[in-house]
């Protein structure tokens, strides 16, 4: 497992529950860990529990979709913990007015809900690496790890801002990679990890429902073409995310991870 000590951290979206368990585990290695949130209380109740277990962490409240937010965000940072070493892109999300559905058709999509999905996934992702990423660039190394998803690998039903949008978040991944090492440094590695079906707060209830707890109707086709047969766990993207991060990922970059209990190798038959 890596040795993360003298490493400083930024998880965006650091605040949430998938995040929220990746700056646990990431500070658990050693790593100093700059929780970013729009939410400063969500922020600060994972930086809390990273120090209460002994390790190094701030909460940062900023958004993702603001520069000079970030920048803001950068010179904290930079003033309590120093210059960042690894960047994980965790923020992103979807809503329900960018989602095709019984009592909205895809033809009457509000063009305002379609921007927002795609702003919060995909400039949310590449206005942080402007302005972490220079950190690595004058120290010619260094690791961004972006959130990409199974919607944007294989398109799922009625979520198309979503899935289009991770499916961008891919393409910039191995982008950004090719451009960092060519124009700055072949140290300087970027990769994404592609998450299956999680449990969060913004789709727990579309796959499970609130009552029985047990599967909807959409979270059951899930569940059948998963061939894991389950729903994923914070700690099923831990390992992924401590491998991608250390020097034994050092000749991987440009790479989509799927972690997704083998939804994605599934033809349904």
């Amino acid at each position: 497992m890596p040795d993360l000590a003298g490493k400083v951290v930024v998880v965006t979206g650091g605040g949430g529950v998938l995040c929220g368990a990746m700056s646990v585990a990431l500070a658990q290695h050693g790593a100093a860990v700059a929780v970013l949130d729009l939410s400063a209380e969500a922020a600060q109740r994972v930086a809390d529990r990273i120090r209460a277990d002994g390790g190094r962490a701030i909460a940062v409240s900023g958004s993702v979709l603001s520069r000079e937010s970030l920048v803001e965000a950068a010179r904290q940072i930079h003033a309590e913990l120093g210059p960042v070493d690894i960047l994980i892109n965790g923020a992103g999300g979807n809503k329900p007015d960018a989602t095709a559905s019984a009592d909205q058709s895809f033809f009457d999509i509000p063009a305002e809900a379609i921007e927002w999905v795609f702003n919060l996934n995909c400039l949310g992702t590449i206005l942080p690496c402007q302005v972490f990423v220079p950190d690595m660039v004058a120290r010619q190394q260094g690791v961004v790890i972006n959130m990409a998803s199974m919607a944007g690998i294989r398109p799922l039903t009625r979520v198309v801002a979503y899935a289009a949008a991770k499916a961008a978040i891919a393409n910039f991944t191995q982008w950004l990679a090719v451009h960092l090492a060519q124009q700055y440094s072949p140290h300087i590695r970027v990769n994404a990890i592609a998450p299956g079906f999680f449990l969060t707060a913004q789709n727990e209830f579309l796959l499970v429902d609130r009552n029985t707890r047990q599967p909807t109707a959409r979270g059951q086709t899930i569940l059948t073409h998963t061939p894991a047969n389950r729903y994923g766990t914070p700690d099923d993207l831990l390992g992924t995310l401590l491998w991608l991060v250390s020097d034994a990922a050092a000749f991987v970059s440009g790479a989509i991870i799927p972690v997704d209990g083998g939804f994605s190798a599934f033809s349904g038959v």
